[in-house]
């Protein structure tokens, strides 16, 4: 039940020798997404080792040239290698136009159905439901209409206790029902709990993705309590007021969100090509929430999977 973060690209929007632009895959539960396609992004998913036809769908947070300018070369290897699966397509509204030039002008040996989900939602939405999880989008501030994605999983089906089903005699239909978290009532009036005699196997994970935006309040409680959140870092404090006008964030900003959201873990990511030493970063974000790690290329970042007691 593999849940992971994999960053192909943590450049922000200059040329840099030793990073791609934004590119990141999740693994969840067999399936993968990409967020966003940053220039040399599918060089980067050779170099790791995933698959590109394997890719089920595209998340582009916003149509600026480092988070999109590789869609075109990466759909067309789709269709040179043979992808007839379906791929969903999750932008802003904007989008549209891309789409529609690359369907005009590339998609002749295309052999696959593209799904364009165009995201006009002022708060967050689910635009993909699988079996065991959720994937939703929510508006971000920036120059121009951006959007963050937010992976969880489903609750899982309850497990029952099994030693309950000796000790109490419970039936195939009481055992569902319970399963099912229900309470059960015989017909002598006794009530079976459903927490006494079931429990959640593990905990949900999640991830929340926050690149490109400044701080702002409603954030927090769209994001509260994610497991692992990947979230810009374009300036350090010394460049708090470019940050402002540019509608970024400072690493010390991100920490602050990550605190204020109760999230399990931080990564950072988007650097400016000013840092030469992300450490500068790393140390800003630390100091507001402790639990802060740096992305880099081809870095991945796994969610474990916490297990619940059966007692």
């Amino acid at each position: 039940m593999e849940f992971k973060l994999t960053s192909l690209g943590t450049a922000s929007a200059l040329p840099n020798p030793k990073r791609y632009s934004s590119a990141h895959v999740i693994s969840i539960r067999g399936h993968l997404f990409l967020i966003d396609c940053g220039e040399g992004c599918q060089i980067q998913m050779c170099r790791k080792g995933i698959s590109i036809t394997k890719i089920e769908g595209i998340l582009i947070s916003h149509i600026h040239g480092d988070h999109m300018f590789g869609i075109f070369g990466l759909l067309s290897t789709m269709a040179l290698l043979g992808r007839t699966a379906p791929l969903a397509i999750a932008a802003p509204e904007s989008f549209r136009v891309v789409m529609d030039f690359f369907n005009e002008h590339f998609a002749e040996g295309v052999k696959f159905d593209i799904n364009f989900i165009p995201l006009t939602n002022k708060e967050p939405a689910t635009i993909i439901s699988h079996r065991s999880f959720i994937i939703q989008a929510f508006p971000l501030v920036h120059k121009i209409e951006t959007y963050g994605y937010l992976f969880r999983e489903k609750e899982p089906a309850r497990n029952i206790r099994k030693w309950k089903i000796e000790a109490d005699s419970l039936s195939l239909k009481e055992i569902a029902q319970l399963k099912n978290g229900e309470n059960v009532t015989r017909e002598n009036g006794e009530v079976l709990e459903v927490e006494d005699y079931t429990y959640i196997p593990f905990s949900p994970r999640s991830f929340a993705y926050c690149s490109d935006t400044m701080p702002f309040p409603e954030l927090i409680p769209w994001i509260k309590g994610v497991s692992l959140l990947y979230h810009e870092a374009t300036f350090g404090d010394d460049k708090e007021a470019k940050a402002s006008e540019y509608f970024h964030s400072t690493a010390r900003q991100a920490g602050r969100v990550a605190k204020e959201a109760g999230v399990g873990k931080l990564v950072i990511g988007h650097y400016s090509t000013r840092y030469p030493d992300l450490n500068v970063l790393l140390s800003q974000a630390k100091e507001e929430f402790p639990e802060t790690y740096l992305s880099d290329d081809g870095l991945s970042f796994e969610i474990p999977i916490k297990r619940k007691t059966k007692n």
